[in-house]
Order: structure tokens, then sequence, then C-alpha cells
């Protein structure tokens, strides 16, 4: 079974957990998940069954936006709710400022990844090294941020919603917005509103050809040589550029890469529903 969906994660469930409720809902063992979400956060999260699982990498998964909340005078050694060390308080903050600050992070921004993440150092993951008390030193990386909307604050929370690049952590950006408005906090909430053009509606089914990011390109040859994967020729293509693109026919879908006059498969024969 083909199909490509997005799912709704709760709070407080691993997506890899959530998967396997998913799995078992649609009776189907072959499903993947694309962009996990910590267990403390909920929202989007897109899954795909069967011959779907394999297109992750092609579909339109950026921006992704995201509601979080922060929980001022609170920290944490995860930047979120789970590995909570002291709550205090703190001096209400002005509006305004926490406004200004947060257009302030428009752009690309530099941060080190929370070492509770998936990052991996030497192979491992960052949250499993920091869960057996080791030491834990990430990289620097930049993420971009597209959009940075102030929507409440009703002190000690302050509620926002960000739009941003691939592989950004909200936590981070949440401890940028702290050190520029001179307190502390953690996150206390984290929702996923979407994926690029990926929202949740119900577990509703999706044609994956209306989200894959890659250009059409129409092909005159033989369908049985699609059909069985044999080498396809270059002069049976309308678009002879290097490039990755689509081919479509009435029973299946091949993703292929021209490469200095050669065709290969990416994807070949993948039905569609």
């Amino acid at each position: 079974m083909n199909k490509l969906i997005v799912v709704n994660k709760p709070l407080f469930m691993s997506s890899n957990f959530y998967l396997t409720r998913i799995k078992k809902k649609y009776k189907n063992k072959k499903a993947g998940f694309s962009g996990t979400l910590d267990p403390f956060a909920k929202g989007c999260l897109i899954v795909a069954f069967g011959q779907y699982s394999k297109l992750f990498k092609y579909l339109s998964k950026t921006p992704k936006t995201y509601k979080a909340v922060i929980w001022l005078g609170t920290q944490s050694e995860s930047f979120d709710i789970e590995n909570i060390i002291s709550i205090d308080l703190v001096k209400k903050i002005n509006i305004e400022n926490i406004k200004s600050e947060l257009n302030s992070l428009i752009g690309e921004i530099e941060y080190v990844p929370p070492k509770f993440s998936a990052k991996k150092i030497d192979g491992k993951r960052a949250y499993d090294l920091a869960r057996q008390g080791c030491e834990v030193e990430l990289n620097k990386c930049k993420m971009n941020i597209y959009d940075a909307k102030f929507i409440s604050y009703n002190h000690p929370f302050i509620t926002f919603e960000t739009t941003v690049s691939e592989g950004s952590y909200i936590r981070s950006f949440a401890q940028i917005l702290l050190q520029k408005l001179g307190t502390i906090g953690t996150l206390s909430y984290l929702e996923r509103i979407n994926e690029g053009a990926f929202f949740y509606e119900n577990e509703k089914e999706l044609n994956p050809l209306d989200y894959i990011d890659l250009p059409i390109n129409k092909y005159f040859g033989t369908i049985e040589w699609l059909d069985t994967g044999k080498k396809i020729s270059i002069d049976y293509l309308e678009n002879i550029e290097d490039g990755k693109y689509l081919i479509i026919t009435d029973k299946f879908f091949s993703i292929i890469e021209i490469e200095e006059g050669n065709v290969k498969y990416l994807l070949n024969k993948v039905l569609r529903v």
C-alpha cells in the first residue's frame, strides 16, 4: 500500500513510538516519517507508506512553522520541560521589547544545537551521550528565520510563532531570544504547524505528485522501458539539461537524473494510487 499522509503527533511521545501506532492503525509495516519531533513537542509529522517512503528527499518540506511558549525563570538542561533544573521568579519584560527582539532575529543566525538533540558526534546521537552524563560539545550551525511573530505575553509565558529553514532548533532560537532580553527561561510548549506545503488535515490521503519539488520531463520512448527499468536514452527526453526530473505515466512515475548526457534512475516505477 502506497500512502502519503500528515499525522498530528501528540505531546510526550517519541516520533518513532507514534509511527508504530500509525503503522498498526493502517496495517502496514513499511512506513517512515520525515522531520523528527521532540517527545515534548506535538504537531505535523509527514508519514509515508510503501514505495512513498522513498520520496522524502524530494518533497517540498520547507520552510517549517512552529508555535512555541517560553516559560520565563525556568532553566533546563535540554531547553525544554523534560530536564528542568530550577524554577525562579523573574521580572516582567516590556512587551514592545519582546516584539522588537523577535523581529531582530529574522534572517540568518548562528546557534549551538542543544546537547539533547539528534545531532551526531562520532556516529552517536548527542542526546544519548547527554543522557549518559558525557560531555557534549556541538559545533555552531546556521539557521534562517523567515518570520518571527509575537502572539502573547502572560507573565511568565511568552508565546510566539516562527517560520524557519530545515534543521533549525526552536529550543536554541528561544535561548538566543532570552539572551537578547536579558533573562532566563525554557520552552514549555512546542507545536509544528506545517512542514512546507504539508499541514495536518485529519490524515487526508495526499497525492505525492502535488508535493514533489522537481520539474516534469516528457518522455517520448517506450513506456515498457521505464516499466522494466531499462536504461533510457537522452534522445527520448524533452529536456536534456543536467538535473533531476519527474517522468509521469498513467500508472506510475519515475525520478531520473541527467548528468553529462547520461540518464540514470533515482527512483523507478513508483506506483500511483
